[in-house]
This record gives structure tokens, sequence and C-alpha cells, in this order.
């Protein structure tokens, strides 16, 4: 179920739209009637499984054939955007 409630009614009552929001319901937040943010739980993160890469075995020539120039630039810290242009330094 989804509930819209405006800016100031939000504001006002923050705390229980929260407790909604973690019980499973969808808070729509809108100005002027106009959905503007959805007020949705965090979602937990799993934790890492220790030696989740144990018995991953990688040979020496694998560790020392050459980088193709895709994993090379992402190395460097060089991105590609879909149209195919390198931009160093940006996400």
């Amino acid at each position: 179920m989804s509930v819209q409630v405006n800016i100031a009614e939000a504001k006002a009552k923050l705390s229980a739209l929260l407790d909604r929001a973690l019980a499973g319901e969808e808070i729509v937040i809108a100005r002027a009637g106009k959905p503007l943010a959805r007020l949705v739980p965090i979602e937990q993160r799993t934790r890492r499984k220790s030696g989740a890469w144990r018995g991953w075995k990688i040979s020496n020539e694998a560790l020392l054939e050459p980088m193709e120039p895709e994993d090379l630039d992402a190395a460097e810290g060089k991105h590609t955007d879909e149209f195919g242009i390198t931009r160093s330094g940006e996400p």
C-alpha cells in the first residue's frame, strides 16, 4: 500500500512515517500534490564470507598475460562512458 503525504505533514510526522516505511509501507512525499521522493528503508548489507575465494586457482601464466585495454583503463582509474569516450578520474 502506498500513502502520499505533503512536506509539512512529513516533517511533523517523520518518526511515525519512518516506522511505517520500515514496516513495508511505501511513503511518497509530495509538494503541491506532485510526488518528489519516496521514503524506503535502507537495504541491509550481507556480511562477506571469510575464505569465499579459497579454492580459486589462477595460473602464473594468466597473471603474466597482458591486460585488455578496457581492464588496463579501469585499473588506471580511467572510465569509458556508453559512447566510448574515456574520462579520467570519473566514476
